[in-house]
């Protein structure tokens, strides 16, 4: 038992580092001359026949029309607009900014759930929600003091915060989707319909021939698909099996300074106090919105 949980807090340690390489190779694709999205058409194009394989082992027996529809919009909503929106955001700000906007999902699923379903907020989590937002607004300074350029910072923000405002979206509408059909089915199917959306924008918006990029293109966009894409589904997965939700969870909320610390190592990017005090707010704010009342 105890060597069954040693190994789940790993997998999901080893998730949270994998997933955390995404910004990073997003970044090196757009300075290697690919735009926001031929990279991400690349990205989805490279692990598509691995959700294909996901979606014939788990089987389509019993899906409903309805079972469809909802597989479709959660692919539109989760997995093509919000890694669009962040794909495009990341041409303008730092990693370590767009993983803490990203982080903030949680709080925007709150939110909407008191909004649309008028479930209550605790009086605490107002707290939490504004710890998390007084962050990202130190985050923002970090970034305005080494980098400039506040117009391209703010467009930036405005993007990756409209990825995290999909992403809670999405899991706001999961819920009772994965409850019918099964978690690693509706992640197969989600999967290859935002593959699908991705690849339809593209074939509109470019021609086939500005697929033609330079080979470290590839490379980063084969590195999105394996390692920042699929390889931490399936190391997340293996953790379930063996530690709660919760916990993986909480080792999750390593994955902002994971990334901020590659983006120092990997692509130069500065490190400031201002930065780190603003990750811990964020953090702290996410995890108290999380926390269940006692």
């Amino acid at each position: 038992m105890a060597q069954a949980r040693t190994l789940g807090l790993l997998l999901a340690g080893l998730s949270a580092v994998a997933f955390s390489f995404k910004a990073v190779f997003v970044k090196l694709g757009l300075a290697h001359g690919a735009d926001a999205l031929t990279l991400l058409a690349l990205r989805m194009g490279f692990a598509l026949p691995v959700f294909l394989f996901m979606a014939w082992r788990s089987g389509a027996g019993g899906l409903t029309r309805r079972d469809w529809l909802w597989l479709a919009a959660l692919g539109a909503v989760g997995y093509y607009l919000s890694s669009l929106f962040d794909f495009l955001g990341l041409q303008y700000i730092s990693v370590g900014l767009e993983r803490m906007i990203l982080f903030t999902y949680p709080t925007l699923v709150a939110l909407f759930s008191a909004l649309f379903f008028g479930h209550a907020i605790r009086p605490a989590a107002w707290g939490a929600l504004a710890l998390s937002y007084i962050g990202i607004g130190l985050a923002v300074s970090h970034d305005l003091a080494f980098a400039g350029a506040s117009r391209e910072l703010i467009a930036g923000s405005l993007w990756v915060f409209a990825s995290a405002v999909s992403y809670a979206l999405f899991w706001m509408g999961s819920g009772h989707v994965v409850m019918r059909v099964g978690a690693t089915r509706m992640t197969a199917f989600v999967s290859i319909f935002a593959c699908l959306f991705v690849l339809g924008h593209f074939a509109i918006a470019h021609p086939l021939a500005s697929l033609a990029a330079p080979m470290p293109v590839y490379i980063d966009a084969l590195a999105l698909a394996l390692l920042c894409t699929v390889l931490p589904i399936w190391l997340q997965a293996g953790a379930l099996r063996r530690i709660d939700a919760p916990t993986a969870a909480l080792i999750g909320t390593l994955g902002p300074v994971i990334t901020i610390l590659l983006g120092w190592w990997i692509l130069g990017e500065a490190m400031s106090l201002t930065q780190f005090a603003g990750l811990s707010l964020v953090v702290a704010g996410v995890l108290l919105v999380g926390a269940k009342p006692t």
